[in-house]
């Protein structure tokens, strides 16, 4: 008597399916809960780059990036046999940005100054506890409305 392959397959499935369950080994669950304590209590750093703090994995993008940009400064520098006026030449375009920016935030700064010396002292104090007062004002008004809105439930 010959059974297809289909047939065969429905009967082998049934058998496996008849069998009971196979109980775990009564100490593979506390060696589970210990290996994810164990996981869990690791420092940030040695857990995965998922698990690290936000600014943590900032930093470390930011600070790559920029080893990665020393180490190919430092390459072109080397194939430009140290020779500074090459080096500079091949980075103007991006040292130029930094020097701008300087020149903007050294321009801002000293209008600040100026502004800040010719301002009388009172239009100072009175600007600082008109602040002050907005800032009171926010938080009575914010208590108030968490009063109203959420104490009652």
């Amino acid at each position: 008597m010959k059974h297809s392959p289909e047939d065969l397959e429905k009967y082998i499935h049934q058998t496996l399916r008849s069998l009971p369950a196979r109980r775990a080994p009564h100490s593979l669950e506390s060696r589970v809960r210990a290996a994810i304590e164990a996981r869990a209590a690791l420092p940030w750093w040695k857990q995965s780059f998922a698990q690290w703090p936000l600014a943590a994995r900032a930093v470390f993008i930011v600070a790559s990036a920029g080893i990665a940009k020393l180490a190919i400064m430092g390459v072109v520098w080397a194939m430009a046999g140290f020779d500074g006026a090459q080096f500079a030449n091949a980075f103007s375009t991006q040292i130029g940005w930094f020097q701008t920016a300087s020149a903007v935030i050294d321009g801002v700064g000293d209008f600040c100054r100026t502004v800040f010396r010719n301002l009388p002292p009172l239009w100072l104090y009175g600007g600082l506890a008109f602040v002050g007062l907005m800032y009171t004002s926010l938080l009575g008004l914010g208590a108030a409305a968490y009063r109203t809105l959420f104490a009652n439930r």
